[in-house]
């Protein structure tokens, strides 16, 4: 590892030659630019909303853009923003993303600002919470864009911001925020020539850095097993075909897919049943079961050979006992994927951001991201920026996804300048 950050360390003393040089003026805003970024943090923090609900989140979003004096596109899919930054000087075009919905969790928090809304989410009423950081994921981006308008005429090139809806998924099926955004051909005027992204990790110490070269975070497939039996009275299973039984030896036999089919030394891959659905009295022998569940995969091949596997085994064991099996599955995003040249053209960059003690490269996460649809377009990359307050240990973090979720606002604003520091040295 200290290999590692000489040679960060090395190239960011070899470069300061051959890229722009970041304005002055940006280092004497910052001090005032991060009292109005955790201003606005805490107010989307205390105002969350749902994926593809977004309505005062992008209005918000576009209201301020348009305050800074940006050229402002909205709404774009649904309820996202995108603005458009040209700068006084020749240079490429670069995107950069943020996502802005949250999610139906319930927020636990201590904080003064923590979320009290609720909404109907799947014929529930929900809590809602940005349980996953988004919050801070658009304030750093609205304070990169305030950043970058002040110091336009020195801006090498044109800077695209887009304010991505829905990141959490369609919650009516269906293509999600970044397919959609996609859809409308966000990335091919002005065309985008290399596209960032950073998220937030609760568990990474704060103000630190780290990125995944090639693969960084997993695809996220969603797969239905419905399996077709025969219905009969509790006291006599011979009379019918019990899919519950049927659904048990399946679920059991998806994790040989992953210990026994999977080349483990090339990539990750996880297979997790959520929910088993059949049945509605201890005494009925049901006629059909339902597993739903997901699979994450790292590599293409072996995302698609589960695929394969997956269909041929549930119908395959089906059919062993009498029953029949269908399977489903609908990709919620790709792998993401990190361009490795890009990567190592960042690497000085962020390395002026956090410091090159704070800047590493971490292993691939077996969570996802819809960010791998901008990929597809243009060369990505996404970085992990982390709000682990000192002092305590990644284990103590709550996960993402939980009430209770929380980040250490302190590290926010090496977010805004290393996405600043991208873009004026890349």
């Amino acid at each position: 590892m200290k290999k590692l950050v000489a040679l960060i360390a090395l190239a960011v003393l070899s470069s300061s030659m051959l890229n722009a040089q970041t304005p002055a003026k940006l280092t004497k805003i910052y001090p005032e630019l991060e009292t109005k970024l955790i201003e606005w943090r805490r107010y989307l923090h205390a105002n969350p909303e749902l994926s593809f609900a977004e309505m005062n989140t992008g209005k918000l979003i576009a209201d301020s853009l348009k305050s800074f004096g940006l050229s402002v596109k909205y709404p774009v899919a649904k309820t996202g923003v995108i603005a458009i930054l040209k700068g006084g000087k020749p240079g490429p075009v670069i995107g950069i993303r943020a996502d802005i919905d949250a999610l139906p969790v319930t927020e636990r928090a201590p904080i003064s600002f923590a979320s009290k809304v609720t909404a109907d989410y799947a014929g529930q009423k929900v809590g809602v919470m940005h349980a996953c950081g988004h919050d801070a994921h658009t304030a750093i981006l609205l304070a990169t864009a305030y950043a970058l308008k002040q110091v336009q005429s020195q801006l090498p090139g044109t800077v695209v911001f887009f304010f991505q809806p829905a990141e959490e998924g369609n919650p009516n099926g269906g293509p999600g925020g970044a397919e959609t955004m996609l859809k409308e051909n966000v990335m091919d005027d002005p065309k985008i020539d290399k596209m960032y992204a950073l998220h937030m990790s609760a568990a990474q110490p704060v103000g630190t850095i780290g990125y995944a070269q090639g693969a960084a975070m997993a695809s996220a497939d969603m797969f239905k097993i419905v399996v077709k039996g025969k219905g009969s009275h509790g006291s006599m299973p011979w009379g019918g075909v019990d899919p519950i039984m049927v659904s048990a030896q399946i679920i059991q036999n998806l994790q040989t897919i992953v210990s026994r089919q999977s080349n483990l030394t090339k990539a990750p891959l996880v297979i997790s049943v959520g929910s088993l659905h059949s049945g509605v009295r201890s005494n009925i022998i049901p006629e059909t079961a339902e597993i739903v569940g997901s699979l994450r995969a790292l590599d293409e091949q072996m995302r698609l050979d589960a695929h394969a596997s997956m269909r041929k085994m549930a119908k395959a064991i089906a059919e062993s006992a009498g029953a029949t099996a269908t399977v489903e599955i609908n990709t919620s995003t790709l792998v993401t994927v990190n361009d490795v040249d890009l990567c190592k053209k960042a690497a000085p960059a962020l390395a002026r951001a956090a410091g090159a003690d704070n800047v590493k490269i971490i292993p691939w996460i077996t969570g996802s991201e819809d960010f791998s649809y901008f990929g597809q377009k243009a060369p990505a990359m996404l970085f992990m920026l982390g709000g682990l307050p000192k002092g305590k240990k990644p284990e103590e973090a709550a996960p993402h996804h939980t009430p209770d979720f929380y980040l250490d606002e302190s590290g926010f604003i090496v977010g805004v300048r290393a996405f600043v520091e991208l873009v004026f040295n890349q």
